[in-house]
């Protein structure tokens, strides 16, 4: 049995993917190490979660990818939730930007965060055993000061981007600012 809080490198988390039947399953979310040992038959080799087994999948939660976003990082994640119509743009592309434009942008995009932040608390819920599975804290990833900096940044994968929000009504959608100027 485990003595004392967990704390593993995300090199070190990998050893704890269900390969080794005699260790622990341990995944992580946003730093945070799990152990789901109870599900070892979704969470165990050939389980259909086992891609999160052993490592900080964070975004993979948010964008539904599970393979290609196996990852901690989750800059980016929100664009998920925002309406395709909302371009991720900026001046230096040659694009005129108004104050009506950024103000809508930043709000679809203030909204899309809280639902990112929603998502990985419901998911950590659920790691914590509050959904009654037999999972449960035990302990946090290490890394370096700068880690995120240190990796590419990722841009949405394709099923993710295909799932994005459609457009909202007409005249209530915050990409009809941005229509309407282009």
């Amino acid at each position: 049995m485990q003595q004392g809080p967990v704390s593993l490198t995300d090199a070190e988390l990998l050893s704890y993917d269900g390969s080794d039947p005699n260790k622990p399953i341990y995944l992580a979310l946003n730093g945070t190490i799990y152990d789901v040992t109870a599900g070892r038959r979704v969470y165990g080799p050939g389980g259909s979660y086992n891609v999160f087994a052993g490592k900080d999948a964070a975004r993979g939660f948010v964008t539904g990818c599970f393979a290609e976003d196996s990852t901690p990082d989750l800059r980016g994640a929100e664009w998920t939730y925002v309406s395709v119509d909302v371009p991720d743009f900026d001046e230096k592309d040659g694009v005129k930007v108004t104050a009506e434009q950024k103000k809508l942008r930043e709000q679809e995009l203030r909204q899309a965060r809280k639902k990112v932040k929603d998502t990985i608390e419901g998911w950590a819920k659920m790691f914590k055993g509050e959904g009654g599975k037999e999972y449960f804290e035990v302990g946090s990833v290490k890394r370096e000061p700068g880690w995120l900096e240190k990796l590419p940044k990722r841009t949405l994968c394709a099923q993710a981007q295909k799932a994005r929000p459609k457009p909202k009504t007409a005249g209530k959608d915050a990409g009809a600012a941005y229509r309407s100027n282009h």
